[in-house]
């Protein structure tokens, strides 16, 4: 059973993290085709989000860990 938990973690947070990625960059692409001129403030906010979305992953992969480790 653990195991099984352990997968549920880590593939729920990459999946969590994809869906996330995926909006994100959608809406950055959304806001840079209607206002050109912000797409440099835009892109520093996309990629420092995307950063944050990307450490629930990594989270998840840990919390698999500590479930298989333990």
């Amino acid at each position: 059973m653990g195991l099984i938990g352990a997968g549920l973690a880590a593939g729920l947070a990459a999946l969590g993290a994809a869906i996330g990625n995926g909006y994100l960059f959608g809406r950055y692409m959304d806001a840079s085709a209607r206002q050109p001129e912000m797409e440099g403030k835009l892109k520093g906010s996309a990629i420092m989000m995307f950063a944050l979305i990307e450490g629930v992953p990594i989270l998840g992969i840990v919390v698999a860990l500590l479930i298989i480790f333990q």
